[in-house]
């Protein structure tokens, strides 16, 4: 599986952002997909997983009510909709193969892209 990360950039606080990740190889052999992000000086962090067959997400409580993970089964593509943007979201987002919360249940990862929110 061969992931391709996109869409980040410089914004201000209250922004809004949309990544996305484009899936190539053997997609249907991965249950789902999801986002994480890393801060400089910090751990790689959960954000959001979405399952292919039936959409069904979840997110972590920092980002909640503010992101949306989608899906795009037809193309082999998954988004992030970050809308209400905050300084503390700054960090590189991956996208990652798998389903869970917890980097262990990732096999593969995209390159990152790079979200920066000014104050």
């Amino acid at each position: 599986v061969q992931l391709q990360a996109s869409g980040g950039g410089l914004v201000q606080a209250g922004g809004s952002l949309r990544l996305s990740c484009a899936a190539s190889g053997r997609t249907f052999s991965s249950y789902g997909m999801a986002w994480f992000r890393q801060a400089p000086g910090k751990e790689r962090e959960f954000v959001a997983t979405i399952t292919w067959r039936l959409g069904i997400t979840s997110y972590a409580d920092s980002v909640k009510g503010r992101f949306t993970i989608s899906r795009d089964n037809a193309n082999h593509r998954v988004y992030l909709q970050m809308n209400s943007l905050k300084p503390e979201d700054t960090a590189v987002y991956y996208c990652a193969s798998g389903y869970g919360t917890s980097k262990s249940d990732y096999d593969y990862w995209g390159q990152g892209t790079q979200v920066t929110v000014s104050s």
